[in-house]
């Protein structure tokens, strides 16, 4: 069959119109008198990236592979000047804003102040703790339990409800004060204390205290606790640190053992040493029964820093802050902080609207007040700044 005969079928024909006309382009380029052409070159490109200070721009970061002919440059038109536009005609280095993570990792580390942190349970709470200055705060379990599912601290919340929650509080204010979160027992095994780990790291939780009670645990102020072996909670202590260090986070990590309830202070203080030899930050001895214990937890351990959970009426002593600081704890939890008082306030509240009929709120918390507190300014400024005009007439 003559060759004119052949049938092509469409996508051959464009493959060899393609073809044609790029080889075309290329005999138009070499031809040109700016053709030259140039050897690639082998060698590993190297960046070096000057000082935050310096404003000099480094010579080792060029931005390309081959350097450019000698005189190439002078040779183009101002419209074609920004060809070989170097890396250091942006910027030389980015400045990150802190991580929650690296924040309370400084003030442990590099302060000797003792860290407060009022419990919160949700959005409001950790709104109110927000506005009034603390410098970080702790999600608290029995709260979250409470105030999402109406449940008692039974284990029954999982580590989704958690996450999210302690996801939605960090993120109130991504910049503002570090958020330790309640962890249980890691929800499992080490994969899933691994797997509660790293999901908390990346909802922006700064660290978080993970336990040796057994799955089905239950609150730390009630009786009946029962906890694991050592083995396995040091699996679960390895598991939760190899999963920080993965992702490279400044996550802290605090070992928190229950134990003295059922195996006595001995056992608590050797389960405490060895998570703190398997990579923990921090270690939370739950339940003292008395201040001389607390006292002795944290001479025993030293230096490595404790924290204390406060819980008023609880199955400890009430210890004040100051207390507490001249123990030597580094920080001090307050798991009711605001839900104990919340429930309170709600109580008195509904039996006034029962009996008298008024919910008897103060002149001064109007609905703009609370929104305020809720980041209402903020919201606004957004749109504002965006030229939208939802907000151009009075609230």
């Amino acid at each position: 069959m003559a060759p004119s005969a052949i049938s092509m079928d469409p996508v051959s024909q464009l493959e060899t119109e393609s073809s044609i006309v790029i080889e075309a382009m290329m005999e138009d380029v070499k031809s040109g008198p700016h053709f030259e052409p140039v050897k690639p070159s082998l060698a590993p490109i190297t960046t070096e990236i000057s000082s935050e200070d310096s404003t000099e721009p480094s010579s080792a970061c060029d931005g390309f592979i081959d350097s450019p002919p000698a005189g190439r440059v002078e040779k183009e038109t101002a419209t074609h000047s920004n060809q070989w536009l170097t890396l250091n005609d942006v910027v030389p280095s980015i400045s990150e804003p802190m991580s929650g993570a690296k924040k309370l990792r400084k003030m442990l580390f590099e302060t000797d102040e003792l860290i407060i942190c009022p419990g919160v349970y949700d959005g409001l709470s950790a709104r109110t703790a927000i506005e009034l200055g603390f410098n970080a705060m702790y999600m608290t379990g029995a709260g979250t339990t409470a105030s999402r599912l109406g449940q008692p601290d039974l284990a029954i919340a999982q580590l989704h409800e958690m996450r999210e929650n302690a996801e939605m509080i960090a993120n109130l204010d991504p910049f503002g004060p570090p958020l330790i979160a309640d962890m249980d027992t890691g929800y499992g095994g080490p994969i899933m204390a691994a797997r509660t780990v790293e999901q908390y790291i990346r909802s922006g939780v700064a660290g978080a205290h993970l336990e040796d009670q057994v799955l089905m645990k239950r609150c730390g102020h009630l009786g009946g606790k029962k906890v694991v072996p050592a083995d396995e909670y040091i699996a679960r202590i390895r598991a939760a640190h190899g999963a920080r260090v993965r992702l490279q986070s400044d996550f802290v990590l605090i070992a928190r053992t229950d134990a003295l309830q059922t195996l006595g202070y001995d056992e608590c203080i050797s389960r405490l040493r060895m998570a703190r030899d398997e990579g923990a930050d921090v270690g939370l001895l739950e339940g003292f029964t008395s201040k001389e214990q607390a006292a002795q937890a944290v001479k025993d351990l030293a230096p490595w820093p404790l924290l204390l959970n406060s819980v008023e009426n609880g199955k400890s002593p009430l210890i004040t802050v100051d207390e507490a600081r001249k123990m030597g704890f580094r920080i001090m939890i307050f798991s009711f902080a605001t839900i104990a008082p919340a429930y309170i306030a709600i109580r008195e509240t509904l039996l006034r609207l029962k009996n008298e009929g008024v919910v008897g709120t103060p002149s001064h918390i109007t609905p703009v007040k609370l929104f305020e507190v809720c980041g209402l300014k903020h919201s606004m400024a957004v749109d504002m700044n965006a030229g939208g005009a939802s907000f151009a007439g009075d609230l």
